[in-house]
């Protein structure tokens, strides 16, 4: 059993990453004062532009960006975990990795992630998304163990749109993870609809805890989010929530004997079993129909 304070840190990122860093450092410092261990940022911590050109501007290496920077800094400082739920770096081939970043107390990068699953849609309010065109696709799904005082945890990363894709959250589950994190930068339109069931599901159905840090407001470059970063434990109840679309603060304990509890009420993780997806022809089944 491991118990430890987390934290969702909820921001409205602009277009200039050295104003989003000083943002990052001033929740940073009003989540430790309030005993967090693991601090979570959104998705785009360091620049929400929906703009190529502005992007590209101010786009970096993940060696020279500042939000990278001053992550591990404030890590070192505060001696806490610090999750930075992703930042647009540059990669090979004129590409943007929209990449997660864990830092541990002595400043060091734990693990990093990359975005699996890209926002190509059409909304009914006439947005249309299509990160596929700037953003390079990651292929495999990151664990992290952190070492607290009272034990160790397991950690799952995801970013934003990943939260659709159950499956990424069952591998996560099955490999140990008792704790699950999709920082994000929602839509308004589709977090009224979907966020906080969606994030719930993702809970209850891998008896595990989400931490889901989010982007909240009207942005620079005219985007609307959701906000309403939440905790949600393994039984799907929120134990944390910024409420509403204002930068703030959130905290909530997390015991991981509630994992282990939860996964031995529904032990739906041990009792999967594989099957075949048999098609109809003709209303008759597949084997039938070829005899």
């Amino acid at each position: 059993m491991t118990v430890f304070t987390a934290a969702v840190l909820q921001m409205r990122s602009g277009t200039n990453p050295d104003t989003n860093a000083q943002t990052l450092e001033t929740l940073v410092a009003e989540a430790v004062g309030r005993g967090a261990h693991y601090l979570q940022t959104p998705e785009m911590t360091g620049m929400v532009q929906r703009d190529r050109a502005g992007l590209d501007a101010r786009l970096a290496t993940e060696e020279s960006d500042v939000i990278v920077r001053t992550a591990s800094a404030l890590a070192l400082r505060h001696r806490v975990f610090l999750h930075i739920g992703s930042v647009a770096v540059a990669v090979s081939g004129g590409m943007v990795a929209n990449r997660a970043f864990l830092f541990g107390p002595d400043g060091e990068r734990i693990a990093t992630y990359d975005k699996i699953h890209m926002f190509d849609v059409d909304l009914d309010s006439g947005e249309s998304w299509r990160e596929s065109k700037t953003y390079q696709a990651g292929g495999a799904a990151t664990l992290a163990d952190l070492s607290l005082p009272g034990g160790s945890v397991r950690l799952g990363f995801a970013v934003c749109y990943d939260m659709r894709f159950p499956q990424l959250f069952h591998a996560e589950a099955l490999a140990g993870a008792e704790v699950l994190t999709a920082p994000a930068a929602f839509t308004r339109q589709t977090g009224e609809a979907h966020w906080h069931v969606l994030l719930r599901a993702r809970a209850i159905e891998n008896g595990a805890y989400v931490i889901a840090a989010a982007q909240g407001g009207t942005h620079e470059d005219g985007r609307e989010t959701y906000g309403h970063s939440l905790i949600v434990d393994p039984w799907g109840r929120i134990v944390g929530e910024v409420d509403g679309t204002e930068p703030g603060v959130a905290i909530a304990e997390i015991d991981t004997a509630a994992v282990g509890e939860a996964r031995r009420k529904i032990p739906n993780l041990r009792n999967a079993r594989d099957f075949l997806v048999s098609p109809v022809v003709a209303g008759r089944n597949a084997s039938e129909a070829a005899e």
